[in-house]
């Protein structure tokens, strides 16, 4: 018969050692497995590089409102230019086509700073959003109107959904004056407006 401080030390020993195989199986298949979903403004590329930070970027025909705390003459909507600028009161020409739009927030800012208003408080708001394009190995593809939390998966459902000739394992998608990233798929990565979206053929 075993006494009960050897049971004990048997119990504690046995728990130890279960506790050890957990953490050990664990750290194994933490380096083994895939990496978590990416979610929020970023994505994973097909070739496993880094993720790439996803920023709205303004260009030409957006609308944006322009809000200058305690200054309406100041404040009010504006349409980029053909140039790729606003026009705005006491400022004048402000380059916008190519910011982000707390880029383009703080560059007001700092205009107005530079003698016009003391601690300026600006917010600047998209009030218009271009078209998203899907094409490529889907029944629809074209042009469509973008929405708020619009994800990957939808705008391949808004196209009518896969071909059956299509390669479901990635896809590429681009922006105006950026270079096209091929996405790991399923992923339902955000879109921003004017995201190009092409589905790739499959060829087997």
């Amino acid at each position: 018969m075993f006494g009960r401080a050897m049971v004990q030390r048997f119990l504690l020993d046995m728990t130890a050692r279960g506790l050890a195989a957990c953490f050990a199986a664990s750290a194994i298949l933490s380096g083994c497995a895939m990496p978590a979903q990416i979610t929020g403004p970023q994505f994973a590329t097909r070739e496993g590089k880094k993720p790439i930070q996803r920023i709205y970027r303004i260009s030409v025909g957006d609308k944006l409102k322009v809000s200058v705390f305690g200054e309406e003459n100041l404040s009010g909507e504006f349409e980029v230019s053909a140039l790729g600028n606003i026009s705005m009161p006491l400022i004048g020409e402000m380059p916008a086509k190519g910011l982000a739009i707390h880029e383009f927030r703080d560059s007001i800012t700092r205009k107005l700073s530079d003698g016009y208003l003391k601690n300026p408080k600006i917010n600047v708001d998209i009030l218009n959003y271009r078209p998203i394009f899907v094409h490529g190995e889907v029944k629809t593809g074209g042009e469509f109107a973008y929405k708020n939390g619009l994800g990957l998966r939808d705008a391949i459902a808004m196209a009518g959904g896969y071909t059956y000739r299509a390669d479901q394992t990635y896809l590429y998608i681009g922006r105006e004056g950026e270079p096209d990233v091929a996405v790991q798929t399923p992923a339902d990565v955000p879109i921003l407006p004017g995201d190009n979206i092409r589905i790739p053929e499959r060829f087997f």
